[in-house]
């Protein structure tokens, strides 16, 4: 992006933010749990607020179900038509990102990993971001496999730990809280943003211009 100039002074770079979609600013788990009950009203489920594992295959086999085909059928649910496209708003993402996007100085892009089973995930994203974003957003989502090889200055993310071919990626990962990383330690430099509605993501934004 172009740096701003001001007259007799250097030129300050623009701050480049991406941000995660899913259970960043897309309520996954909260849908996925809806949809498991609503197709299995009988069998076990894990309430949203004690989930611990990122991967939730790692958490429901452990569970005693009454029809042990229900484990092997659990990633249907989420690689089903519409459930991307359906999944609700984190409360006051859209609006912090929207709020963001607007401060002098930073650009926003949303950065994020279709599923291997790519079918609907994709493409129902690109939806998600129109409805939720608006239709100007859809030039500021990237999806990718491997976020390491994406340029930026922060990563907002809910993956913990976040792999792939650079070891040392340029972006700095800021952990959005979620249930299934509320207990986890974040290790070295690794900042923690717990919600969009307390506002503390301005003063993080700010902080991290003044290092550029």
């Amino acid at each position: 992006m172009a740096a701003k100039r001001g007259i007799g002074s250097l030129a300050q770079r623009t701050l480049m933010v991406l941000i995660d979609l899913d259970e960043t600013l897309a309520a996954f788990e909260k849908h996925f749990m809806f949809k498991f009950r609503e197709k299995y009203p009988n069998e076990p489920y894990i309430p949203v607020e004690k989930r611990n594992t990122f991967y939730i295959a790692d958490q429901y086999d452990k569970l005693n179900f009454t029809d042990d085909s229900v484990r092997f059928e659990l990633k249907k649910i989420y690689r089903n038509e519409y459930f991307f496209r359906d999944l609700p708003e984190i409360d006051g993402g859209c609006e912090a990102v929207k709020e963001m996007a607007e401060m002098e100085g930073v650009e926003v892009f949303i950065c994020s990993s279709p599923l291997f089973q790519y079918k609907y995930s994709a493409p129902e994203k690109y939806e998600w971001v129109e409805k939720h974003l608006g239709p100007d957003w859809i030039n500021r989502l990237i999806l990718t496999r491997d976020k390491t090889m994406i340029n930026g200055d922060i990563l907002i993310d809910d993956k913990v730990h976040i792999t792939g071919a650079m070891n040392h990626p340029s972006w700095k990962h800021v952990v959005f809280t979620a249930s299934h990383n509320q207990s986890m330690k974040v290790k070295g430099e690794k900042l923690r943003l717990d919600n969009w509605t307390d506002g503390t993501w301005r003063t993080m934004i700010e902080d991290f211009k003044k290092r550029l």
